[in-house]
């Protein structure tokens, strides 16, 4: 495996990531956008679609969490005979981590499992996108 792909998805699960076009968020009255609830990164050049999805599922077996889904939305949509870009979703999640989320706040269940998309843009550019569950955190 590509040691660039493996540091970056070891940074997109362990890390809380940082931005800097993040723009806070000061009072409730002002509007979340939907870029910053997102954590979007582009893969490595030369890095396939496959290479990055064996990859996270590696890395996600050494950090023990568990896949508790994956939808190949893309698959689906192609054999019904639709055109789409590439579109998978995998879950992930780590029960003790659920716990402590919930016991924390029973909000967070709404985000439960971890949600890792890898799709390409309509460039054919390659994406991981998560949810900034670090943006929500900040706000509880």
């Amino acid at each position: 495996m590509n040691k660039t792909l493996l540091t970056l998805l070891a940074a997109l699960l362990l890390s809380p990531p940082t931005f800097a076009t993040h723009t806070p968020i000061h009072s409730p009255t002002e509007e979340i956008l939907v870029e910053h609830s997102v954590v979007k990164m582009q893969l490595a050049p030369g890095i396939t679609i496959e290479d990055a999805s064996q990859a996270m599922l590696s890395k996600a077996a050494d950090l023990n969490l568990k896949l508790v889904g994956r939808q190949q939305t893309s698959k689906a949509l192609q054999q019904r005979g639709i055109a789409s870009p590439h579109i998978e979703i995998f879950q992930f999640c780590n029960p003790e981590d659920a716990a402590k989320m919930v016991r924390h706040d029973i909000i967070y269940a709404s985000y439960m499992p971890c949600r890792i998309a890898l799709v390409e843009d309509n460039n054919g550019t390659p994406w991981l996108t998560t949810l900034n569950l670090n943006m929500m955190i900040s706000r509880s």
